[in-house]
């Protein structure tokens, strides 16, 4: 359950970020490269004092982030296109700020604190990724925030006219974007005691599964951190039985795409009235 936990750390937070913007009717691909950078500048300034190196951290998520979005709102460009040159622009950073090496972390004592056993089998890092998912399931359930999110990405037009600031909630949640996966990349890079600008570049395809099978919906307007964390616990879950099996590396590749398919099928609007279709046929009263 620990090992579990450890992954939905890692896991867990560049999911949500990323279906956050799923649920605005965007998507936001520069959060792998997030996650590796701010773990290199997490190791570089953090040496001394940790804390500063996970601020700086998510400073620049945050204002990367909301320099995304503000580009995507006011020059009405496509998210996919902005954040994957925002993607690219990360990775080139990463190398330029390591010199195309490994950073080592000269700090075991903090990497022996952000993976300590806290609470029976949570460690620092499993709790804080728990905490930003209850915090953003609360504000998505309970507050006129959380229903003007989910609004914007129903149908922008409609929400706009309704008083909605669609603008300012698509820079919002891209700022949360960066600043979640960049958390999530500076604490990383502590517990693993190393920083590299290529090491997490492979999250952001089970990021993405993780947010579909959470209910997350491609086209906007649906999706809850509840869900998503549903998401992330089951291809954790989903890892740990395999690699519990001894399976070779491709077939996590090819379960994940097994469960996304079963999941698609599942979410079809048109599956869904074809099978009405068949219990109507079938019930109907056949001529003696």
């Amino acid at each position: 359950m620990f090992s579990i936990l450890q992954q939905f750390a890692v896991l867990g937070p560049v999911a949500l970020a990323l279906g956050m913007t799923m649920a605005i009717r965007h998507f936001d691909l520069s959060v792998a490269g997030m996650l590796g950078l701010a773990g290199c500048i997490a190791v570089l300034c953090g040496v001394e004092d940790p804390l500063l190196g996970i601020a700086l951290a998510v400073g620049f998520g945050a204002v990367f982030g909301a320099l995304q979005g503000a580009i995507i709102t006011t020059l009405r460009l496509s998210s996919i296109g902005v954040t994957l040159g925002g993607l690219l622009i990360l990775n080139g950073l990463a190398y330029v700020i390591t010199g195309n090496r490994e950073l080592g972390y000269p700090r075991p004592d903090v990497a022996q604190f952000v993976d300590a056993t806290l609470v029976d089998v949570f460690s620092f890092r499993a709790i804080v990724a728990v905490a930003i998912f209850a915090v953003i399931g609360l504000v998505m359930s309970q507050t006129r925030l959380g229903r003007d999110i989910i609004a914007s990405g129903s149908d922008p037009k409609a929400a706009a006219i309704a008083g909605v600031p669609v603008k300012s909630i698509t820079i919002l949640v891209m700022t949360f974007s960066g600043a979640v996966a960049a958390l999530a990349g500076g604490l990383l890079s502590f517990s693993l005691t190393t920083a590299s600008p290529t090491a997490l570049a492979d999250v952001l395809v089970p990021a993405a599964a993780a947010a579909i099978i959470g209910g997350v919906s491609l086209s906007g307007g649906r999706g809850h951190p509840l869900g998503i964390a549903g998401g992330v616990l089951v291809l954790c879950l989903l890892r740990s039985g395999l690699s519990a099996l001894n399976v070779e590396p491709y077939v996590h590749s090819i379960a994940i795409g097994l469960v996304l398919v079963i999941v698609g099928l599942l979410d079809s609007n048109d599956l869904e009235r074809r099978l009405i279709s068949l219990r109507r046929a079938f019930a109907r009263p056949r001529p003696s």
